[in-house]
């Protein structure tokens, strides 16, 4: 049977990135007997463009019925006046919240090629392989209460709520072990328990399910001190497991040791499995339309997609390998152009991975 993948460019650089993304998936439909069939939808500010709201029914329905989504990216200056409620970012939470994809994996890797392009010293960051793995349903990003008050002496407030359940933070915990277990075996939790209860808690109960991985060393940190040792010393981290705010600015970080942005797939689970895909990237509005992004995040991403939700390993490695070989080639878009390798667009990389696969 055929699996279902929702195709969801989205705005800014997101139609340039997945365009190249489904040539990959194209190619391997027609070449290596790659079962599946894909759809389109709206999402963010091309939805509320076209339909008033940054996450229709329809696309939510077909997320649904989909056993998995490759997203471009959302939002962009141009939806930055809407209310907050419309903004484009509204859709890509609703459908982590509708799907229930609370599993967020950020691999940070870098590509031996890059290593010149990490804005860290070579012998720092060669070698660099960390798994991240955020809390994407929860915490301060979805807790009740929120909003802007008014006091009684006139001023405004705005406030925001971060709260996690017992049951919430064991099942982001196993998933980080488990990966572990396949990966170097250590965990590091991230947590800011000196002045956070809720992170308190967390901190406990990561405790606790690290008595039930005895394989797996387990480290705890405090968040400011991680992103520290993530810029001095990045290559102690295997498996990093944090809170949905923590999780957003440390793989962030956690990428530009890459070389760039640009490079980084991600993947949103819910508890079977079926996934959300995308870059980490965002839509960089600045370069939209210009031809000139990097797709590699997506076509990896597309590679975790059929790791993870779509049991195609072996195509999944394809992938990765084209990929190693057009860095071999010494294509380049911008953003990881050095002197000494040839300058691509997005649409030559993306034919070149696609060449790559043959």
């Amino acid at each position: 049977m055929s699996k279902r993948i929702l195709i969801l460019p989205g705005d800014g650089i997101g139609p340039e990135i997945v365009a190249e993304a489904v040539k990959v998936l194209e190619y391997l439909k027609k070449t290596h007997a790659l079962k599946i069939r894909m759809s389109h939808g709206l999402v963010g500010g091309a939805a509320y463009d076209a339909a008033g709201h940054p996450l229709p029914e329809e696309t939510l329905q077909l997320a649904r019925e989909a056993d998995a989504v490759l997203l471009g990216a959302v939002g962009g200056p141009k939806w930055e006046p809407l209310d907050i409620a419309v903004r484009p970012e509204r859709g890509l939470l609703g459908l982590r919240a509708e799907l229930e994809l609370f599993a967020n994996l950020r691999p940070a890797l870098l590509f031996p090629q890059l290593a010149s392009a990490s804005t860290l010293r070579p012998e720092v960051v060669s070698g660099l392989d960390i798994m991240i793995v955020r809390e994407l349903t929860g915490g301060i990003y979805f807790g009740q209460p929120r909003g802007i008050r008014t006091l009684p002496d006139g001023q405004r407030e705005g406030f925001n709520t971060l709260v996690y359940k017992e049951s919430e933070i064991s099942r982001i915990g196993r998933v980080a072990f488990d990966i572990a277990m396949k990966r170097n075996k250590k965990v590091c939790s991230v947590d800011k328990a000196n002045v956070l209860e809720c992170t308190e808690l967390w901190r406990e109960i990561m405790t606790g399910l690290g008595r039930e991985y005895p394989e797996v060393a387990l480290s705890h940190m405090y968040v400011d001190n991680a992103a520290m040792q993530l810029v001095r010393a990045p290559k102690q981290f295997d498996v990093i497991v944090t809170t949905n705010m923590f999780g957003d600015i440390l793989s962030d970080c956690a990428a530009m040791l890459t070389g760039s942005i640009g490079m980084l797939p991600s993947a949103s689970l819910d508890a079977n499995s079926k996934g959300m895909y995308e870059p980490i990237h965002g839509s960089a509005p600045d370069i939209a339309g210009q031809g000139i992004a990097n797709p590699l995040a997506t076509i990896l991403s597309v590679a975790m997609m059929l790791r993870y939700s779509l049991d195609a390993p072996e195509c999944a490695g394809r992938i990765e390998q084209a990929v190693n070989q057009v860095l071999d080639e010494g294509l380049r878009t911008a953003d990881i152009h050095t002197e000494g390798t040839r300058r691509v667009g997005t649409a030559e990389m993306g034919d070149a991975v696609v060449a790559a696969l043959g």
